[in-house]
């Protein structure tokens, strides 16, 4: 469950980037690399511990000229946060 208020931030434990020979932003750690797609790239790069959920989403919806990433951004963080990609602070 996301915490309300809370803004989540790329784990410490893992270096977020653009990797050029991949073409695709990955997540590195000391034992390996997570490939991300381009979805779940763009959410991360807004996870900087600074943003919420309503503002993450926003923000994508306004990039993208999309409407209703709610349930699909929520999900992935969620899911992120089960793989200990992210971790959450109070705005």
């Amino acid at each position: 469950m996301i915490p309300a208020g809370a803004c989540p931030r790329i784990n410490r434990l893992f270096r977020f980037q653009w990797e050029p020979a991949q073409q695709a932003h990955v997540l590195l750690y000391p034992e390996g690399m997570v490939k991300l797609n381009q979805s779940a790239g763009e959410i991360l790069k807004r996870c900087d511990g600074n943003r919420d959920l309503p503002a993450i989403v926003a923000d994508l919806e306004a990039s993208f000229n999309a409407t209703g990433l709610t349930p699909d951004v929520e999900a992935f963080l969620a899911m992120a946060e089960e793989q200990n990609w992210i971790d959450w602070t109070e705005a």
